[in-house]
């Protein structure tokens, strides 16, 4: 008997720091390059690892459900509002309950029941060639209806979330009809019909092939970051126009993280979520993904300030995914491809 417990003894001498390890499972739709440098220093911090599976956001949520209770995931991280809006309606997660949750985060870019959370701010402002578009000569999303700009708009497809979102705000800000109106001003000035990223509309209008385009701030500063001369090149010939600043502020939507319903490690995910709400994360958005800090301390890098300042829509982003479906529907009537 004496040799039995010795030996059950020197077993659990091995066992049990595996058992004891702490960890995170992160379903990821944001890419590997983008999110991995600032996990490795939360495992360097807290010795909590990290197992990140990435994906597209849609194929992600898809995954969730059908892995059901089985699933491994804890944290589901997207790139847009609408995506941990859906999640949250599919019963694929639960409130995160973080201490930063209620202390730092505006209001309106959480869920009210803390099922997600916006970690940066993504701004969608237009963008202008700066030797076509005179000063001022664009001031607010509807000024893009007006017949003067026809032929000269280049955005991408209605089918990207971005958009969708975009006109959700719209929705939410004006009402239906309005939000009818202007998209259906809007695509009548298109100058091609809807194709690429965001890029690929400050590339055509560095190129000429519009005067204008509408695309997120962090792609902008991608590109004149770049060490691509040719994409750097391509950004200097455009400069962003904050619209809507004498009323209800540019558009913006977040990344933002979600518990998953059946989290197998909720302690731990929580102190991730913290962990990314930290003062020392938001500053590492900024200077290495271009997005702006979601808490509202946070010293922006140099190269988003030489955007400018801006009032931002105070939409709560949570309407933005519960009107999406509403705001295809009038994207599809208007032609919007």
């Amino acid at each position: 008997m004496k040799n039995i417990l010795s030996i059950v003894a020197l077993v659990g001498t091995f066992v049990s720091p595996l058992v004891m390890a702490e960890q995170v499972n992160l379903y990821s739709a944001r890419k590997e390059a983008l999110i991995k440098p600032l996990l490795d220093q939360f495992t360097q911090q807290t010795g909590i690892s990290v197992n990140l599976v990435t994906g597209k956001a849609d194929n992600l949520i898809t995954r969730l459900k059908s892995e059901g209770k089985y699933s491994p995931a804890d944290l589901l991280l997207t790139t847009d509002v609408g995506r941990l809006y859906r999640a949250k309606q599919q019963g694929l997660t639960q409130a995160i309950s973080t201490s930063s949750v209620s202390q730092t985060v505006p209001a309106n870019f959480q869920d009210e029941e803390s099922h997600w959370i916006g970690l940066s701010l993504r701004a969608r402002p237009i963008m202008v060639s700066k030797d076509r578009v005179a000063a001022n000569a664009v001031t607010s999303l509807e000024d893009l209806t007006d017949p003067s700009w026809k032929g000269r708009i280049c955005i991408r497809s209605s089918s990207n979330i971005y958009n969708q979102s975009m006109v959700a705000s719209l929705i939410a800000q004006l009402g239906e009809e309005q939000a009818q109106a202007w998209v259906d001003g809007f695509v009548k000035n298109f100058a091609r019909p809807p194709q690429g990223g965001d890029r690929d509309q400050i590339k055509a209008v560095a190129a000429g092939q519009c005067d204008l385009a509408i695309a997120n701030t962090y792609y902008l500063a991608g590109m004149l970051s770049s060490d691509d001369k040719t994409q750097q090149a391509q950004a200097k010939q455009v400069k962003v126009v904050w619209p809507n600043q004498q009323d209800r502020g540019a558009h913006v939507n977040i990344s933002g993280v979600a518990m998953a319903k059946n989290a197998p490690n909720k302690d731990a995910a929580r102190k991730l979520v913290d962990f990314l709400l930290s003062s020392e994360s938001q500053v590492w958005y900024a200077n290495t993904n271009h997005e702006y800090p979601v808490l509202p301390n946070v010293k922006w890098s140099d190269l988003l300030t030489s955007f400018g300042q801006y009032k931002a829509e105070q939409v709560p982003l949570s309407q933005l995914g519960e009107l999406n479906a509403s705001a295809v529907r009038i994207m599809d009537r208007a032609g919007w491809k």
